[in-house]
């Protein structure tokens, strides 16, 4: 392309240009001016390409949902479920910002519709009865979901701030005395070498799947 050329605007660079700004401002910076500033254009030019912010949005969690790991439909489903669960989280604490919207849109998008048919197929394709597979369904994102919204906006990361928030609470009050509990499991767990707040989403994972081996067994011979 020459040089000085300005390339095409289209629905994929507005998109790609929209997950970029949320990632700088977060959604609630996500305006249309915004977008037009971002891309060197006037906002007017967009609603050649978009109709407006709600199909930015939904083109926005269309590719975040393109970017999951697609279970493959006959793979073992614990396996299957369990890369997908990795890969959504990996995703999103990229783009936290996108949590609220998930599973807001009222018009998914192929990469969203194509993403819960495989994981739907994963769980069919087990033995899941219709009603065990919207109720795993349910609970593998719950935790998905329920985790990160905690994970992300927690005041700590790993090896820092539960010092600070442990000492912050010392200068108000005697925890060991009038929160005996809590000072425990902070002083014997969260403040030990090499804790990660993160390590509990496998854990619950794995108790979320287990429980839908043990459902599974049960549920033999449902449609």
């Amino acid at each position: 392309m020459p040089a000085g050329t300005r390339t095409p605007l289209s629905r994929e660079r507005i998109v790609d240009a929209a997950i970029a700004l949320a990632d700088d401002k977060g959604v609630e910076g996500l305006t249309m001016r915004a977008l037009g500033r971002a891309l060197g254009v006037e906002a007017m030019s967009l609603y050649h390409h978009v109709p407006n912010r709600d199909d930015v949005l939904d083109g926005v969690v269309d590719r975040i949902y393109a970017e999951f790991y697609a279970p493959v439909v006959g793979g073992d489903w614990k396996d299957e479920l369990r890369r997908r669960s990795h890969s959504a989280r990996a995703v999103i604490r990229r783009h936290p910002w996108v949590i609220p919207l998930m599973n807001a849109r009222s018009t998914p998008g192929l990469s969203t519709l194509a993403h819960l048919d495989a994981v739907i197929g994963v769980l069919r394709s087990a033995g899941f009865s219709l009603p065990m597979t919207a109720h795993a369904f349910a609970l593998v994102d719950a935790h998905l979901y329920g985790f990160l919204a905690q994970e992300v906006s927690l005041p700590i990361s790993p090896g820092q701030g539960v010092q600070e928030i442990a000492d912050g609470i010392a200068e108000t009050t005697d925890m060991a005395e009038h929160f005996p509990h809590l000072a425990e499991l902070v002083a014997g767990h969260a403040l030990q070498p090499g804790y990660d707040f993160g390590d509990e989403f496998e854990y619950g994972l794995e108790l979320v799947l287990e429980g839908l081996e043990r459902d599974l067994r049960t549920d033999e011979g449902g449609q």
